[in-house]
This record gives structure tokens, C-alpha cells and sequence, in this order.
């Protein structure tokens, strides 16, 4: 049976589980009858701690996923490579008015590349943060996993539920989040053909 290699730019237990559990369920459209070896491996993102704004989002999931593509040793021997990112996107209601709304979205990236350096994103859906909690991370300048371990008086909740989990009472928690968007970053690879059509209407 034929193994297929995967390389994760964490070791983050959440994130390499996440890239698992999508395996599980795309694996077989991806490559029947074979096996999925998935590593994490440790590196930098290129964003800050918190990304906040899309653009930093899709960066951080690109700039983990080249990182590992990069790194000696193991990479040279996946087929795939999958960086995860996750953070806030910042809007403001009604557009671009000063007097909207500030809103604080919590979301999930994945960018996943081949070997050949063909890569897409995918992405989780988006949660709302409580006012009180975006104002800690996007004011004060906190740490979205340490605000929100101080907010529940808990520790470890990036390695477990993460806040995903907190806000969700646990309905989605953070690898879900991410499993989600890594099997929407593997849909080029293991539905090309409804991807590399050509025009849809005459």
C-alpha cells in the first residue's frame, strides 16, 4: 500500500490532529487505497502572534506552509504540505464608516501546497469575539490564548478546545475549525476536475 507523506508547519497537537481527521474523510478522493503519514514540524509563521485582518491570516497559513517546504530532511519526501494559521479578522459594520461597528471575527486558515509548489487556501467559518475579549487582544495588545485563558481562569486552551471551543461551549473547537479548512484547502487537489474546467456558460 502506498504511503503518501504530508508535512505540517506545527507540532501543535490541535493543528497536526486537524490535518489527521481531514485525511480520514479526503484521503480516498484524493488517492484511493493509500496511507497518510502526517509529521509537524516547528516553524515561523512570519505574522505576529495574533494575526488581525485576513491578509495577515492568509499570510501566516502561506508563510508556515513554505517554511516547512524549505526546511531539510523530511520535507523533501512529502507529497503535501499544509500550513495553519489562525487569528481575528477585524471589520467594521456598514463598510468602511468610523461610526460602524467594531467587529472581531475569529477564524481559521489552511494554505496547502504539492511538492511541485502548487498550493490553495481553504478557511473554517468565523465566530464573533465578545466586545470584552477583542478589546483586550486588538486594544491592549494581549495574546488572543492568553486573554481568553484569563477570561475563563483556565490555562492550555490553545493545546486543547482552544477558543473556538470556549465560544462554542465546545460545539466546534479549534481542530474542527481547522479540519474544516484544511479539507477546503485540499478541494483543487482531490476535485480537479471540477476545478480545472473551463468556462461554465456558453
Amino acid at each position: 500500500m502506498e504511503t503518501i507523506r504530508i508535512a505540517v508547519g506545527s507540532k501543535r497537537t490541535p493543528k497536526v490532529e486537524a490535518v489527521r481527521q481531514a485525511l480520514k474523510s479526503l484521503g480516498p478522493l484524493l488517492r484511493a487505497n493509500a496511507t497518510f503519514e502526517v509529521t509537524g514540524f516547528e516553524v515561523a509563521t512570519g505574522v505576529g502572534h495574533t494575526p488581525l485582518s485576513r491578509d495577515e491570516l492568509m499570510a501566516g497559513a502561506r508563510g508556515r506552509c513554505e517554511a516547512v517546504m524549505r526546511a531539510s530532511g523530511y520535507g523533501e519526501a512529502a507529497a503535501y504540505f499544509v500550513g495553519l494559521e489562525g487569528g481575528l479578522d477585524v471589520v467594521r459594520e456598514n463598510g468602511v464608516r468610523e461610526n460602524g461597528r467594531r467587529l472581531a471575527f475569529l477564524q481559521s486558515w489552511a494554505f496547502v501546497a504539492d511538492a511541485g509548489g502548487r498550493g490553495f487556501y481553504g478557511q473554517s467559518g468565523a465566530i464573533l469575539l465578545p466586545e470584552a475579549l477583542a478589546a483586550e487582544v486588538l486594544d491592549r495588545g494581549a495574546e488572543l490564548s492568553q486573554a481568553i485563558e484569563a477570561f475563563t481562569r483556565t490555562t492550555g486552551v490553545r493545546d486543547s478546545q482552544g477558543a473556538w471551543g470556549v465560544l462554542t461551549k465546545n460545539l466546534i473547537d479549534r481542530q474542527e475549525s481547522f479540519r474544516i479548512a484544511v479539507i477546503s484547502a485540499f478541494a483543487p487537489f482531490f476535485n480537479a476536475e471540477m476545478y480545472g474546467r473551463g468556462r461554465v456558460l456558453p
